[in-house]
């Protein structure tokens, strides 16, 4: 089959598949708001199903049977009940920019063998994307989504740590599970704490640091408000504004000293003690999954496989939900985290024996 028709094809199944699941967003909805622009993000998609399948027609290919991604449905609206409608937002703005990245490599390669009203209506397609992306991006930035990613690491380094230190220590301690399962509590809170107090040191710093400039720029202003203005036009030709726009731009922001500085130091949004809290607690959560068994089971060795294959799935669970709404390859994403969490675990569990080999630690 032409690759251009195959393509299309999956085009055609995909924005499908996203009008039905704006249109199953929009139903479990309560704000009425959001309720209409997730339908109207499922019309758009529709229209969009409707131009690919004429699309594939005209070129001649079968126009294959649409079907409904279950599965990407409850995983949505699962997280749509725990998380609130931020998260969502966050992870279907991975996916619509996951989308553009793909029309517009499409565009690029197979422009020669569009019409000229094939071409309008591909672009028309990725400015209905772009459209969909900032939307998502203001809902984040309503429901402070910029913590989405506190709790995903924070969570993916409880249950990766935490798995590696129970491993190391049913080595070592293969005939007290309930010793493993207290020292692995005790390193889990502790890394909490850490993990929290770190993102709270960080983002207060760099909300310090930027405060600090803005004071500066403020003082620069109200001193020379020319120098303040040469700033602006260096900080604009640094990122690709060719140097009389940005010199045309600075004049007309000349007498606006809250747009200047906007527009060389952003206000920094996120707050402290709330991302602490979500990597913290995120980070507790995880450390959940793999020290549960040895608090049930009779030997560390009867409650590291249950460990491993609880922390395993946590982790394959994540990292689904993460492909199936950011449209990466589900199989690589899980192979990708599963296999780095079970692989630091086996080395932990090597590192334990070597110690209770040397050391005869199991028999204190």
């Amino acid at each position: 089959m032409d690759e251009m028709i195959r393509l299309a094809r999956d085009f055609y199944k995909d924005e499908y598949a996203d009008s039905v699941l704006y249109a199953q967003l929009a139903r479990i909805e309560k704000g009425e708001e959001i309720r209409k622009e997730f339908l109207r993000l499922s019309n758009i998609e529709s229209k969009h199903a409707k131009f690919w399948h004429d699309f594939i027609k005209r070129h001649g290919g079968e126009v294959p049977k649409p079907s409904v991604k279950r599965l990407t449905i409850f995983s949505v609206k699962l997280l749509r009940r725990i998380l609130g409608p931020g998260s969502v937002a966050s992870l279907l703005e991975m996916g619509e920019n996951s989308a553009i990245q793909k029309y517009f490599k499409y565009l690029t390669t197979y422009a020669d063998r569009f019409s000229e009203e094939e071409l309008k209506e591909i672009k028309e397609v990725i400015l209905d994307e772009l459209e969909h992306e900032r939307f998502f991006r203001e809902e984040e930035k309503r429901f402070h989504v910029e913590n989405t990613r506190d709790l995903v690491l924070g969570m993916n380094d409880g249950l990766v740590e935490i798995l590696g230190a129970v491993t190391g220590l049913s080595a070592v301690y293969p005939n007290n599970p309930q010793l493993v399962g207290i020292s692995g509590l005790i390193v889990g809170v502790a890394g909490a704490l850490s993990m929290a107090i770190g993102t709270f040191v960080s983002v207060r710093s760099q909300r310090q640091v930027k405060e600090s400039i803005r004071d500066r720029m403020e003082v620069l202003f109200r001193v020379s408000p020319e120098r303040a203005a040469e700033e602006l036009v260096e900080k604009l030709v640094e990122g690709g504004m060719p140097e009389e726009v940005a010199k045309e731009v600075a004049r007309e922001l000349a007498d606006n000293s809250e747009a200047i500085m906007q527009l060389l130091l952003p206000e920094a949004e996120e707050n402290e003690i709330r991302a602490a809290l979500y990597t913290g607690l995120s980070y507790l959560v995880g450390v959940a999954f793999p020290v549960t068994p040895y608090f049930l089971a009779s030997s560390s060795l009867t409650a590291l496989p249950f460990s491993i294959l609880l922390a395993g799935s946590a982790l394959a669970i994540v990292a689904t939900l993460i492909s199936l709404l950011s449209g990466i390859s589900i199989r690589k994403k899980v192979a990708e985290m599963v296999a780095t969490g079970l692989g630091a675990a086996f080395l932990s569990y090597l590192f334990g024996r070597l110690m209770e080999a040397l050391f005869n630690v199991s028999a204190l």
